[in-house]
């Protein structure tokens, strides 16, 4: 593993990005952007799977104060997401964004995103630059069309549309500023984040954008994230799936685990599975892995959590799950419950779940 790079030490509300700062993980909101509740219940759910920064669009003024009340009831930052109309990134910001996500590229007059940047500045909001190819301006698209679009090329794009824009900001005072240029395939994104890395000492937001659904989009971001935060590039991630926010998460913190780069928190060891298995198993085992990463967030990320086994038969679960402090191992249409690697009692599929997550409240 690298050492981080330096980057400037930026202050989203009460977290830090970059400097040195962990990693923090990202997801996006979304509930609908006029739905305060729905939105609350959201960043709440993502928050208690060990969500750092929820982003909200604001697509309107009314959206500027809904995130605003959105901000005031929940436990993390929020960056407020703008694209075309200025006004409502100012609005975002007297609302109470912790920051803001622009792409100076679709916004428009030179003027309107110096208001933006002055207003941010005004009120000690950082700004996230956020490229990608469906934004670019004119000018660099028109030469990326006329080029063969290798990694290489889309990088240079993207980096210089990216670098374009922090000027732009800079040149008002802003400094506090994040940059993310992101491609829909692991290749394009590797250069161009290792492009951007060699130019500025701005923190990196980097992921796989576009990625697609949950497999095929974890394992791409898993790829491109892993390889950049290995070589010391990145400060903070969104894995972006065509999937939930909670997922998003879920696979955020995986690869920070996976890289030491976060504590293990929940263990849980569940099977293949094979032709002797009765219950479901892949269900219950995902749902023990949810269930216990909320528990594990309400406990304040403890240290010694108890792992947790889901075994798919009685023939080698108990066995194979001895190393686990709480184990079910599958039956016909239910599980045998062992604590400690000693049988307690037989539980239905129903019940599985709440079981687990008794005794490990109590463990």
């Amino acid at each position: 593993m690298s050492s981080n790079r330096r980057t400037r030490a930026i202050r989203t509300g009460s977290l830090s990005v970059g400097g040195g700062a962990p990693v923090s993980v990202q997801t996006m909101a979304t509930a609908a952007p006029h739905d305060a509740d729905a939105l609350v219940r959201q960043v709440e759910s993502c928050a208690a799977l060990g969500c750092d920064i929820m982003r909200l669009t604001v697509p309107d003024l009314a959206a500027a104060e809904v995130l605003g009340e959105v901000r005031r009831r929940v436990p993390i930052p929020l960056v407020a997401d703008v694209h075309f109309d200025y006004r409502c990134a100012i609005a975002a910001i007297d609302a109470g964004a912790d920051a803001l996500r622009l792409n100076p590229g679709n916004i428009g007059a030179r003027e309107r995103v110096q208001a933006v940047a002055r207003r941010a500045l005004e009120k000690g909001v950082p700004v996230r630059i956020g490229v990608n190819l469906g934004s670019l301006e004119r000018d660099i698209a028109e030469k990326l069309d006329a080029a063969a679009r290798s990694p290489a090329r889309i990088a240079e794009a993207l980096s210089e549309s990216a670098m374009r824009s922090l000027a732009l900001l800079e040149a008002e005072g802003l400094r506090d500023i994040v940059i993310s240029a992101k491609a829909s395939d692991v290749a394009s994104t590797l250069a161009t984040y290792r492009l951007l890395a060699s130019r500025t000492d701005c923190p990196l937001h980097v992921g796989v954008t576009e990625a697609g659904t949950l497999l095929p989009g974890a394992v791409r971001n898993s790829v491109a994230i892993g390889l950049l935060l290995a070589e010391g590039i990145g400060d903070t991630i969104r894995v972006s799936l065509t999937d939930t926010p909670e997922n998003e998460v879920r696979a955020g913190v995986e690869i920070l685990r996976a890289l030491g780069m976060r504590p293990n928190g929940p263990s849980v060891t569940s099977c293949p599975t094979c032709g002797r298995t009765r219950a479901d198993v892949f269900g219950v085992a995902a749902r023990v892995e949810t269930e216990l990463e909320r528990i594990y967030a309400a406990k304040g990320r403890p240290e010694g959590f108890p792992r947790v086994a889901v075994m798919g038969c009685a023939v080698n679960g108990p066995g194979e799950a001895k190393g686990a402090d709480i184990a079910l191992c599958g039956g016909d249409g239910e599980f045998s419950l062992y604590i400690g690697g000693k049988f307690v009692s037989k539980v239905s599929e129903e019940d599985a779940v709440s079981e687990v997550a008794r005794h490990v409240v109590s463990y």
